[in-house]
């Protein structure tokens, strides 16, 4: 295990409060990552002090009051916030997610006892060490995830934790303790209490850490509680006698770590309709839907084998979801043993179609609509349609894409259409 150094930011926060005579450590995932030899994203600190105390302390700093109910400050140092937050045990979870009341007491332990899994449930400071009341430390040695106390209740009190383990787990490939897991599949059902917006997060993190498989594969039962469009995949058979889950975790775990793509790799054998309905109720933002949607769109397409279809699919979805929507195929053919020799030719016409000057889209010609008009060669509906035949001819490669040429094979088109 790795030495844990605090940054000056967040020890000067540490500093501040010991000098007032509180207790102060940092902890959760800042002492993790630290113990693991990553660098934490952030760090994040408790403290016996109260709400109000913690202002006193800080009364000369600038600090944002963002969680006060719940005994959070926000206190910025050198450039830098830390969350800094009063020792508390929580009461019920009535909604399987947030805490009705929340207590503060004045014991670390106590503070460490309400935490989700024993790597998140360490503490730290300088001058007592590491407070490992739990076993954290060796669990990280063994890699192995396991929850603080009694999973069924910790998975009670906060549903979304069951994606958290699966997150945790795939981001470290940890294994995870058998009573955690069998506690994961037990109480998979309460996620439907959990928020679209929450599981679509947490999906994003499980999808695109290195175990992503490994969690698939383990519990699909879970994956269907939140996506049940899957759930006919597991113990199904395509055509050509492949388990038709196993092909889905096959191709995300083939696919590079990109979000939209590794989703659409899990989801390439939905109807695209149903997967519309799944990226809708997941509350899924633009991006990553219209992405999604347009990979299945193209994918059961043959990539270009022309320039000109090249230049015509970047005009109809961009550079980068052509490199995409080739990295797909790329997937599709790995698993079914086809040769690679399309994904290579496409790959080959992108490069060689992106060293010319470009002509994807009518707005890439070198006169518009305004100059046709102001030659009388055409007017109306017959600006666009005039347009696109220019563009046709020089994706074609017949027309080359000048002013000049353009205006001249204009006139021609106009002429004949009288």
């Amino acid at each position: 295990m790795s030495l844990i150094r605090i940054p000056g930011y967040a020890a000067e926060v540490l500093h501040e409060l010991e000098h007032g005579s509180y207790k102060a450590y940092a902890v959760g995932g800042c002492v993790r990552d630290s113990l693991l030899g990553q660098k934490p994203a952030d760090w994040d600190v408790c403290t016996d002090a109260t709400p109000e105390e913690m202002l006193q302390v800080f009364r000369k700093w600038r600090v944002f009051a963002t969680g006060l109910k719940h005994g959070t400050v926000t206190v910025r140092s050198h450039g830098h916030n830390v969350e800094v937050t009063t020792f508390r045990t929580d009461g019920t979870y009535s909604d399987n997610r947030h805490p009705d009341a929340v207590h503060f007491v004045s014991s670390i332990r106590d503070d460490l006892a309400r935490r989700d899994f024993t790597i998140n449930a360490m503490a730290y400071n300088d001058r007592e060490g590491l407070v490992d009341a739990f076993g954290g430390q060796q669990d990280l040695e063994k890699r192995i995830l396991r929850c603080v106390g009694e999973p069924d209740l910790r998975f009670r009190e906060d549903a979304l934790r069951i994606l958290r383990a699966l997150r945790f787990a795939a981001r470290f490939k940890f294994a995870i303790e058998t009573e955690t897991a069998y506690s994961i599949r037990r109480n998979r059902l309460l996620l439907e209490n959990i928020s679209a917006e929450r599981i679509f997060k947490e999906l994003q993190g499980i999808l695109t850490s290195p175990g992503a498989g490994d969690m698939l594969t383990a519990f699909p039962e879970v994956f269907a509680v939140i996506l049940p469009e899957l759930a006919g995949l597991a113990g199904s058979l395509d055509c050509e006698g492949a388990d038709r889950w196993e092909l889905a975790v096959r191709a995300v775990c083939s696919a590079e770590k990109n979000f939209p793509l590794r989703l659409a790799m899990l989801m390439h054998q939905l109807n695209p309709r149903h997967t519309s309905s799944a990226l809708s109720r997941l509350k899924s933002d633009h991006s990553t839907a219209h992405q999604v949607m347009t990979l299945l769109h193209h994918l059961p397409s043959a990539l270009p084998a022309t320039r000109a279809d090249m230049r015509r699919l970047i005009g109809d979805v961009s550079k980068p979801m052509v490199e995409q929507l080739i990295a797909a195929h790329r997937v599709i053919d790995r698993l079914r043993h086809n040769s690679p020799d399309a994904t290579r030719r496409a790959n080959f016409l992108l490069t060689e179609v992106l060293e010319t000057p470009p002509a994807y889209r009518v707005s890439d010609l070198a006169i518009g609509g305004h100059e046709l008009m102001q030659h009388h060669l055409a007017q109306g509906p017959k600006i666009g349609q005039l347009l696109r035949r220019l563009l046709h001819e020089v994706q074609e490669e017949t027309l080359p894409n000048t002013r000049e040429s353009l205006l001249a094979r204009a006139t021609a088109l106009a002429k004949t259409d009288t």
